[in-house]
């Protein structure tokens, strides 16, 4: 996907430059033409020579060098690249761009080009969160700049919050869907994954065997046909996806109030197993065992997010699917739950013990519709979402005339 591709590096000046090696590194592994230019404040913390020796390029870094001028001057530069990638972006950075300031090489190559940009941010939380920069932000964000991060943890000034560097797989997997012109392209989708777990004291809780590899498989089939993907996921045993925002939670309630957040989405996918019930009542301090006693647990009914989103008066998905994980009369008990939820699709499978497909890595699916079901041969999850992904985008577009998935 990336390979052949040419990509304007700018490096700003912070100590997060010096992931930038790593970052060029590994975008030549794929396939990927790096041109690097440093900033002033760059040089303070990666050197030119590094740069140049894992980029294998010539690095730019002045605005008036006259033998680069002769040789590609600073708007061919500009312009010569698929995608203008800035990392770190330091809140200076930030502001030249957002107020068409040109008084180096990089600004004036930013303010120049005519290539989608996108930006990973990296400066200290105080320097983020100040209204001046989240002005800014604002400003770049309504001019198309796409962001990647910052990320939230401890800083290397010792302060904690957001303001990192996003990690370097994240920044490529933002490079690929900022590169990839597919059906889903400027859709943005949300995906539920994972189990949620539901304490019932500080040290254990309700949980189910999900694993979350499906939830993920899809984001990512989703995250390649280009749309934007809002990931919200459970305690998973499979990490999450690059390229997507992902939003971490732990229990049932978390998880509907992250969804309510993600909205408004064109689609919405929930792949979640979410534990229809918690305890009433969380012990604050952990249940001791008693010989000859058992605990007595009272259970509440957990709030129900498919059905939630489902019957929205106001901001509904104009697509919304649900899973129906069962263990007997799988399309009986699927059909009817699609009606119940007021969903539109429903992905049903049979997770008894015999199958393995809970946790395992193949599934065997049918898929719900108005127009009944279509049963899906057993494959891999990869596949599955593949599948469902290309269902969802010819939904989307108003090309899906065919019952069948896509083989």
């Amino acid at each position: 996907m990336l390979n052949g591709k040419t990509i304007l590096l700018i490096i700003g000046g912070g100590i997060a430059a010096f992931k930038s090696l790593d970052l060029m590194r590994r975008l030549r592994d794929e396939g990927v033409r790096v041109v690097p230019v440093l900033t002033t404040a760059a040089e303070e913390f990666v050197t030119p020579l590094s740069v140049s020796a894992l980029a294998a390029e010539k690095v730019y870094r002045d605005l008036f060098d006259l033998t680069d001028e002769a040789e590609m001057g600073h708007i061919e530069l500009s312009r010569s690249a698929d995608l203008v990638v800035v990392s770190p972006a330091t809140a200076d950075l930030l502001a030249k761009m957002a107020n068409g300031l040109a008084n180096d090489l990089a600004s004036t190559l930013l303010l120049a080009t005519d290539t989608k940009v996108l930006v990973a941010p990296a400066m200290n939380v105080r320097m983020w969160e100040h209204p001046a920069t989240q002005r800014n932000v604002a400003t770049l964000k309504g001019d198309g700049v796409m962001f990647v991060g910052p990320e939230e943890g401890a800083m290397a000034c010792g302060e904690f919050g957001p303001g990192r560097l996003s990690e370097t797989p994240d920044i490529i997997g933002a490079i690929r869907s900022a590169l990839t012109e597919g059906p889903l392209k400027g859709k943005h989708i949300l995906v539920t994954s994972g189990p949620t777990h539901e304490p019932i004291d500080p040290v254990r809780y309700i949980a189910n065997r999900s694993s979350g590899a499906q939830g993920t498989a899809i984001a990512v089939a989703l995250r390649d046909l280009g749309a934007e993907v809002s990931f919200v996921t459970g305690p998973a045993d499979v990490p999450p996806p690059s390229g997507v925002k992902v939003i971490r939670v732990e229990t049932a309630r978390e998880m509907k109030d992250a969804v309510e957040a993600a909205l408004p989405a064109e689609a919405a996918v929930f792949a979640a197993a979410v534990a229809d019930w918690r305890v009433a009542t969380e012990n604050g301090s952990k249940i001791k065992k008693v010989k000859g006693e058992l605990p007595t647990l009272e259970f509440a009914e957990n709030p129900d997010i498919l059905a939630g989103v489902s019957q929205m008066e106001a901001g509904r998905p104009r697509l919304v699917v649900g899973f129906a994980a069962e263990t007997d009369d799988v399309v009986a008990h699927a059909t009817a739950k699609r009606k119940r939820k007021g969903c539109d699709w429903i992905v049903a499978n049979d997770v008894s013990p015999a199958t393995g497909i809970m946790g395992g890595s193949e599934n065997a699916v049918v898929l719900i519709t108005e127009r009944g079901a279509d049963d899906w041969p057993r494959m891999g999850k990869d596949e599955v979402a593949r599948q469902l992904a290309y269902r969802i985008a010819d939904h989307l577009n108003g090309t899906d005339t065919s019952n069948a998935g896509r083989r």
